[in-house]
C-alpha cells in the first residue's frame, strides 16, 4: 500500500523555536558554540520521521550540530561544492539555504526551553525539555514520586463512592539514583534513547532486581527476585528509570483488579479508574491502567491474557499494545497462561507505546517462542507514525462486534467516519465459518496456571519464599479470600489435563492455531490492513471482542475514541476504545493507523480530579 506522508507542525512551542533560531544563527555565524546541546551519534533509529528526515550529520537526529552544518552553508546552492551533503535542509525547496530553512530544520530538533507541565507530558515533551535543561530526570522523577504521595491513596473525588486509587504497590527507593544516572548520560552524550530518563511503572509481575515482585498476593511479599525480567532489562537498558510496581489483580486472574499485596490477612483493596473512581480501572493490569491515566508515571506496562492491557486501556482512555504472543519475552513474568500470555505497554499517547514497545522487543533463548520474531521486527517502530498512514488503507469490521451500547455504538460510528476522512475504506466483513468459534474459545487461565506458575516458581521466586505451590498459597490465607475455590480449581487440575489442553496437539493449541490462519486469511482474501472494533463499552466488555487477539497470537493495539455524554444515559465521561488487529509481527502498521487517528480526533481527555499538585 502506498502512503501519502502529512506531517504535522512540531508540537514545539513556536516562541521556543524562534527564539533558539534567533540565539543560534547568529552564534552560528560568529563561530562560537550553538544554545542548545550537542549530541553523539544515535545507536539507531529511534525517532518519529519528522524528527530525522532534515538531520545532516548522519546519527539520526536533528541536533545543534545540524544547525552549525546548515548556518555554516547558508548561500549554498546546487552549483555550491558539497551541496549534496546539505540539500535535505532546502526545506523550501527554493534552491538556495537560507535562513529559512535553518528556522525550518531547528524546529526538528527535541528541544523546548519553554514551560514544562507534567500532567499530560509525553517522552517527546519529557526529552524535549531535559535537553534544553528545563528539566531533569530527578526532578521529574521526583514530582511523579509527589503525585504517588498525594494521590495514590487519598479519597480525591466527592462523588458518591469515591475511592482511592490504589494503584500503586510499591515505589523504588533506587529511582531517583537511577534518574541522576540518566542525568548524567544526557549531560555526557546527549540524548540516546527516548526512554533516557523516563519513569516507568511495571506491573507487579514483572521481576524486578530492586523492588519484590508479589503478584498481587500478599504470600509472595517476600519475593525479592534475584534478576529482573527480560522486558524490564530492556527498559533499564534503555535508560529508563524504573519508578515504582503496578497493582493489579492477583496473580492476573480477572478484570476487577483486587489485591491483598501489602494488606493484613483477609484483607483487600481493588483498584479505582481515575475518571469515576466508583468504577473500576479494569483488569488484571489495573493499576497499570489507573496509574499512567491519572499521570502517576510516564509509561507503564501490563500483561495480557484475555483483555488485560486492552481492559484498562479502554476503562482509562489509553493507547494499549498486545504484542504478537513472541514479540516481547515473558521471561520473569509472573505468568497466568502461556499459550496466550504477552506483555506490552499502557500509555497516553501512541507515540510513547511506540518508544516503549522499542525498548522490550527481541528474541530470548529464555523464552523460545521468542524465535519466530527473527528478522521481523522494524529498527524502530517510531518509524511508522505518519499522519499519513489511514491514507489507502483497507480496514474491516464485523457488524456484530459492534454491539448495542449507546455509547458505543456512536462512538464506532463518529470514529468510524474519523477513518474515513482520513482516507481509509471501511470494508464490512461477513464472518467466515469458524470465525464464532474463535471468538469462544476460552482461556487457559484455569488449565495452564498450576503448571505454569510451577515453572516460574523453579525459575524465578526467591528462595525464602514458603509458598510455592497453590495449596502453599492457600495455606497462608493471605490472598483473595473470596477466590479460594478459584485457587482449589486450578490446583486441581492434572497433567494430563494440561497435556490434554495445551500440549502439542491439545485442543487449545489447535484451537489457537486454527483461529490464526482463520483470521489472517481473512485478512488476506479482502487485502485489509487490520481488522476494526471496539474494545468495549462504558466501564464493560463488548461481547467476546478480547478474545479475537489472544485467540489468535495476533497483535492488537487499542486507541480512545471518545466519551459516553450524558445523553446517552449510560456513564458520563466513561472511555471506550478502538481496537485494531493485524496480522502477526505488524504491530508497526497499527501503530502508524492509530497514530493518524489519534492526531485526527484527540480523543483521549485527562482526569479532571488529579491535575497538577498545587
Amino acid at each position: 500500500m502506498h502512503r501519502h506522508p502529512r506531517h504535522r507542525v512540531a508540537p514545539v512551542a513556536a516562541a521556543a523555536c524562534l527564539a533558539l533560531v534567533g540565539a543560534a544563527v547568529p552564534a552560528l555565524a560568529a563561530g562560537p558554540a550553538p544554545a542548545a546541546p550537542t549530541t553523539t551519534a544515535a545507536p539507531g533509529a529511534f525517532l518519529a520521521p519528522y524528527w530525522t528526515e532534515l538531520d545532516v550529520t548522519g546519527d539520526r537526529q536533528v541536533t545543534a550540530d545540524d544547525l552549525a552544518a546548515v548556518s555554516a552553508r547558508l548561500g549554498a546552492t546546487p552549483a555550491s561544492p558539497g551541496w549534496a551533503d546539505v540539500a535535505v535542509a532546502d526545506v523550501d525547496g527554493d534552491g538556495v539555504l537560507t535562513v529559512a530553512d535553518l528556522a525550518a530544520v531547528s524546529q526538528r530538533m527535541v528541544y523546548d526551553d519553554g514551560p514544562f507541565e507534567l500532567v499530560e507530558a509525553s517522552v517527546l515533551d519529557m526529552q524535549a525539555a531535559m535537553n534544553a535543561g528545563v528539566t531533569t530526570s530527578v526532578e521529574i522523577t521526583q514530582e511523579y514520586l509527589d503525585r504517588i504521595a498525594a494521590y495514590d491513596r487519598a479519597v480525591v473525588d466527592p462523588a458518591a463512592g469515591g475511592r482511592a486509587l490504589n494503584s500503586v504497590l510499591a515505589t523504588n527507593a533506587s529511582a531517583l539514583t537511577a534518574a541522576a544516572a540518566a542525568d548524567a548520560e544526557r549531560a555526557a552524550d546527549g540524548m540516546t534513547s527516548m526512554l533516557l530518563g523516563v519513569p516507568v511503572a511495571v506491573k507487579d509481575n514483572y521481576d524486578t532486581v530492586d523492588m519484590p515482585t508479589t503478584g498481587g498476593c500478599g504470600c509472595w511479599a517476600g519475593n525479592q527476585t534475584a534478576t529482573d525480567a527480560t522486558m524490564v532489562a530492556g527498559l533499564r537498558a534503555a535508560g529508563a528509570v524504573v519508578l515504582a510496581k503496578a497493582s493489579l489483580d492477583e496473580f492476573a486472574y480477572g478484570f476487577v483488579s483486587e489485591f491483598s499485596a501489602g494488606q493484613p490477612v483477609g484483607a483487600t483493596l481493588p483498584v479505582a479508574s481515575p475518571y469515576v473512581t466508583s468504577r473500576t480501572a479494569g483488569g488484571s493490569s489495573g493499576g497499570t491502567g489507573a496509574a499512567i491515566a491519572a499521570n502517576l508515571a510516564g509509561v507503564g506496562f501490563g500483561t495480557d491474557t484475555g483483555g488485560s492491557i486492552r481492559v484498562p486501556s479502554s476503562y482509562n482512555q489509553l493507547v494499549g499494545v498486545r504484542p504478537t504472543v513472541g514479540l516481547a519475552s515473558r521471561d520473569g513474568i509472573i505468568p497466568l497462561a502461556l499459550s496466550q500470555d504477552t506483555g506490552g505497554p499502557m500509555t497516553r499517547s501512541v507515540l510513547d507505546a511506540a518508544v516503549a514497545l522499542d525498548a522490550v522487543v527481541g528474541v530470548d533463548p529464555a523464552d523460545p517462542v521468542t524465535s519466530a520474531q527473527e528478522g521481523r521486527v522494524p529498527e524502530s517502530y517510531t518509524t511508522a507514525l505518519d499522519a499519513g498512514a489511514l491514507e489507502g488503507a483497507r480496514i474491516g469490521y464485523v457488524p456484530s462486534m459492534v454491539g448495542t451500547n449507546r455509547t458505543t455504538v456512536r462512538l464506532w460510528e463518529q470514529t468510524r467516519g474519523a477513518l474515513e476522512a482520513q482516507g481509509a475504506t471501511l470494508v464490512e466483513v461477513a464472518p467466515p465459518a469458524g470465525f464464532a468459534a474463535v471468538l469462544n474459545e476460552p482461556s487457559g487461565s484455569t488449565n495452564e496456571f498450576r503448571r505454569d506458575l510451577a515453572a516460574y516458581v523453579d525459575r524465578h521466586l526467591a528462595p525464602q519464599v514458603e509458598a510455592r505451590t497453590i495449596e502453599g498459597i492457600l495455606a497462608t490465607n493471605h490472598f483473595v479470600t473470596s477466590r479460594r475455590n478459584v485457587y482449589l480449581q486450578r490446583a486441581a487440575v492434572t497433567d494430563a489435563q494440561y497435556e490434554a489442553w495445551a500440549g502439542p496437539a491439545g485442543t487449545h493449541t489447535t484451537a489457537l492455531a486454527t483461529g490464526r490462519t482463520l483470521v489472517t486469511a481473512l485478512m488476506d482474501d479482502l487485502d485489509l490492513d487490520a481488522l476494526a472494533y471496539p474494545s468495549g463499552t462504558p466501564y464493560g466488555t463488548q461481547g467476546t471482542n478480547m478474545r479475537l487477539s489472544p485467540n489468535t497470537g495476533l497483535p492488537a493495539v487499542t486507541v480512545p475514541m471518545g466519551q459516553a455524554t450524558e445523553a446517552d444515559a449510560t456513564i458520563t465521561g466513561a472511555g471506550v476504545n478502538l481496537e485494531l488487529l493485524g496480522r502477526a509481527f505488524d504491530e508497526a502498521t497499527l501503530l502508524g493507523l492509530a497514530y493518524d487517528l489519534e492526531q485526527a480526533t484527540h480523543a483521549r481527555t485527562s482526569p479532571a480530579l488529579y491535575g497538577p499538585l498545587d
